[in-house]
């Protein structure tokens, strides 16, 4: 949970700064990091993929393939971040342009992503080192990782912004620089492990594309989640700059808690998928009902804190009248929406440790749509900012009812049993 929550810190910090340069830098961030994490959104299955493969192998007590399929990981990521990259590289502009976002907050918006492109092949290798470890069991290195590195963002990306006036580009090369050494420190320590137990550390094709299938389900199933997210910024882009700038804090925010909450996914894809590779039913069964029962608890407490601290929060984070009274609105949103969040995370978490990819492909593409129509009402200029959040509330409960309707049928158990 402590490196989960963490991992918001990266962008959380950029906001804090940013919003002293003014509402039209927070704008321009919020639209700039929608494109940036669309595309790490997309890879996500570096982390989930690999956690849950490597530890049904060590389930299945293959200590050794386990090693070097984290190894690959490694190399999946790296290739994967540079080929991203490139590609947002060329869109970028036109990309950008579909936000609708005034000129001044798209002309920033586009220095802070092509600055944060030069970092994107770092943050997918150390994806793809996290789900490593957390395959491994081991959630302690990646704590020490994420508290260092996060730490180092801090006072890099102020001293950029602030020492060297360098603006929403120095934000966004102080995360770069971040990213490069929390990559560095993954591949030391997935290498110190393949050699401890005589993996190969040489990119074999075969395990590559065996982990790339895998993720294929979920690369589908993100992608709908990202532009389930990213139409709320659409959205919010077109209803002027106060809101936009309201939005971009309240869903980091949102997404923070979001981290918190998905600590008990992280969980629910190792231990399930351990239990599933060991072929022990009920031990995969019994831990998913106590990961969604801490879910919902821990929704109800963190929704309450957030609620009432909304005050407070807004004044971090900007000193405009405007965009704090719709940033207080916005907090009470996120906090009442916090336990739906948490079961819907731990749900997604069980069924991919158990495997089954494919089912969470369809589901959240229902949920792209549910998500697409509730838009549609909420897009006329009539409707407030508050439009947005019942928008993103109506998406997690679709998810909510889709996947406790797998749940509930138990055939998630059989996808992630080998043989079977």
């Amino acid at each position: 949970m402590l490196t989960l929550a963490s991992e918001p810190l990266y962008l959380l910090a950029d906001t804090a700064i940013v919003g002293r340069l003014g509402p039209e830098a927070l704008g321009a961030l919020a639209v700039g990091s929608a494109v940036l994490l669309f595309a790490t959104g997309m890879l996500v299955f570096l982390t989930f993929g690999t956690a849950a493969t490597v530890a049904r192998l060590l389930g299945a007590d293959e200590p050794e393939e386990a090693a070097e399929q984290s190894v690959q990981g490694l190399w999946l990521g790296l290739g994967l971040g540079i080929l991203v990259a490139g590609a947002l590289a060329v869109s970028a502009p036109w990309l950008l342009e579909r936000f609708g976002a005034d000129a001044a907050v798209t002309n920033d918006a586009r220095t802070y992503l092509y600055v944060s492109l030069w970092g994107l092949p770092a943050v997918t290798v150390a994806m793809a080192g996290t789900g490593a470890l957390r395959g491994h069991l081991d959630t302690r290195t990646p704590l020490v990782v994420a508290i260092a590195t996060n730490t180092l963002n801090v006072v890099l990306t102020a001293l950029l912004v602030f020492g060297f006036d360098l603006g929403i580009g120095g934000a966004a090369a102080g995360t770069d620089m971040a990213k490069f050494v929390a990559a560095a420190s993954y591949t030391v320590i997935v290498l110190r492990m393949a050699r401890v137990r005589e993996a190969s550390i040489r990119p074999h094709l075969r395990r590559i594309k065996s982990l790339a299938i895998v993720g294929r389900d979920l690369f589908i199933r993100t992608v709908a989640l990202r532009a389930s997210l990213t139409i709320t910024v659409v959205l919010a882009a077109r209803k002027g700059v106060a809101a936009l700038a309201a939005y971009q804090v309240a869903f980091q925010i949102w997404a923070a808690l979001a981290y918190v909450l998905d600590a008990l996914e992280a969980a629910a894809q190792s231990l399930v998928a351990k239990a599933l590779g060991a072929r022990d039913r009920l031990l995969a069964e019994s831990t998913a009902r106590r990961i969604i029962g801490w879910a919902v608890g821990s929704g109800v407490l963190l929704g309450a804190a957030c609620a009432v601290t909304s005050p407070l929060i807004a004044s971090v984070f900007t000193d405009d009248p405007a965009v704090r009274t719709l940033l207080v609105m916005s907090l009470v949103w996120v906090g009442a929406t916090q336990p739906l969040n948490g079961v819907a995370f731990a749900l997604d978490g069980i069924l991919v440790g158990a495997g089954d990819q494919r089912f969470l492909a369809v589901a959240m593409s229902i949920s792209l749509a549910v998500v697409a129509a509730a838009a549609v009402l909420v897009a006329r200029p009539s409707v407030g900012l508050w439009g947005l959040w019942a928008v993103l509330a109506v998406f997690m409960g679709s998810r909510v009812g889709v996947l406790g309707v797998r749940y509930r049928s138990g055939r998630w158990q059989h996808m992630g049993i080998p043989g079977t």
